[in-house]
C-alpha cells in the first residue's frame, strides 16, 4: 500500500465502486466521486467519498482518475464526451478504467489518451461484490510498464492480486476470457446443484464434496445457487443481484465477439450466453446471474427463488 496521500477522482459509484472507494479512503486517500444514481452516490458518501457535481468537478486537483462503468458506450462517453475526462484531465494525472468493455473500446481509450499526452491503463477487476467489500479483488493491468507499476501501488488497498498482463488492452483481454470461463462455470454449477437436489443429496454435504473435488470452481465456492449453503450467495436473498443477468449477458457477449474476431470456436460460451439471454427475455435481467439454475430444474421452479417477491425486476 502506498504511504503517500493521493487525491482520486472516481467516476461510477455502483455496487463495485462504493466498497472499492471505501478502501481507498481507509488507506488515507481523498476520493471525490460522481454518479448519476443518487442512491449509489449516497452509499459511497457513507464510506467517506466526497461527492462531486460533475466529472470536471471530481477531477479538480486529482492526480488519479478511476472509472467503474456498466458498458462500453458509457466508457466512451465519460472519457470522450464534451464534458468528459479527456476534456478536463491534466498530463500529471493517471487514468485507469476498471470497467469490463470490448478490446476496441479499451484500445480507443489508450490511443485517445496518448494523443492528448495523457496516461491510461486498462485495469479491469475480478472478484465480484464480495471481493470489492473484502479488498481482495484481482486487477488485470494493461499498459506501459512504468504506468502499470504506478497503478499497482494505487490499487493495492482494494486488491488481493495485481497482475501485469502486457501492453495496451491486455488487461481487458484477460478479463473477457476470465469472465467467459466464469459463466461456463456458473452453468456447470447450476446443472450440478440441481441434479444433486433431484438425486436427494443434502445441499451442504454435496457442496463440501464438490468444493474439494474436481467439480470445484470459484463460482461454486462463492455463489452456490441453493439457499442455506453459503451465507452471501444470492440464493439466500431471492437471487437479488451480486452480478446481474444483464451485466453477465453483456460480458459474455463481448467474449463471444472477441472469439469471432480471432476465429476461436466457443460453443460452451454460446450456450451460457443463450441461457442468460433467455432470463433477460423473461424480464429477469436484474436478477443474479446464478438464477440460470432455474433453467436446469424439472419444472422451472427453483428453491430460493419466489417470483411473487419480484414486484418489477429492476435492471442493473
Amino acid at each position: 500500500m502506498s504511504s503517500s496521500h493521493l487525491q482520486i477522482a472516481w467516476i461510477g459509484l455502483g455496487r463495485m465502486g462504493a466498497p472499492m472507494t471505501a478502501h481507498l479512503v481507509e488507506a488515507g486517500h481523498t476520493v471525490r466521486g460522481v454518479d448519476l444514481n443518487p442512491a449509489a452516490a449516497a452509499a459511497a458518501a457513507a464510506g467517506g467519498v466526497a461527492l462531486a457535481a460533475s466529472v470536471a468537478d471530481a477531477l479538480q486537483g486529482a492526480t488519479v482518475c478511476i472509472t467503474s462503468l456498466p458498458k462500453p458506450a458509457h466508457v466512451r462517453e465519460v472519457y470522450g464526451g464534451a464534458d468528459g475526462i479527456f476534456a478536463h484531465a491534466t498530463p500529471d494525472m493517471i487514468l485507469l478504467d476498471t470497467s469490463t468493455v470490448d478490446v476496441e473500446t479499451s484500445r480507443w481509450c489508450h490511443t485517445e489518451a496518448s494523443a492528448r499526452g495523457l496516461t491510461f491503463v486498462d485495469a479491469p477487476i475480478s472478484g465480484g461484490t464480495a471481493g470489492a467489500e473484502a479488498g481482495t479483488l484481482t486487477f488485470m493491468l494493461g499498459g506501459e510498464p512504468a504506468d502499470v507499476a504506478r497503478v499497482t501501488e494505487i490499487v493495492a488497498p482494494m486488491a488481493g492480486n495485481v497482475i501485469s498482463c502486457g501492453d495496451a488492452g491486455a488487461g481487458i483481454a484477460a478479463k473477457l476470457v476470465n469472465n467467459m470461463m466464469l459463466f461456463i462455470n456458473v452453468m456447470a454449477m447450476s446443472e450440478g446443484s440441481q441434479l444433486a437436489e433431484e438425486l436427494g443429496l443434502d445441499a451442504e454435504t454435496f457442496w463440501r464434496v464438490a468444493s474439494v473435488s474436481s467439480g470445484s470452481s470459484w463460482a461454486m465456492r462463492t455463489w452456490y445457487p441453493v439457499p442455506g449453503v453459503l451465507e452471501k450467495a444470492a440464493a439466500n436473498n431471492n437471487f437479488a443481484p451480486t452480478f446481474s443477468v444483464d451485466l453477465a449477458l453483456k460480458d459474455c457477449g463481448l467474449a463471444l465477439a472477441a472469439g469471432e474476431q480471432v476465429g476461436v470456436h466457443l460453443p460452451a460460451a454460446t450456450l451460457a450466453h443463450a441461457q442468460l439471454a433467455q432470463l433477460a427475455d423473461e424480464g429477469l435481467g436484474g436478477k443474479d446471474c446464478t438464477l440460470v439454475a432455474r433453467l436446469a430444474t424439472p419444472d422451472g421452479a427453483l428453491r430460493g427463488y419466489d417470483p411473487a417477491l419480484d414486484a418489477t425486476p429492476a435492471h442493473v
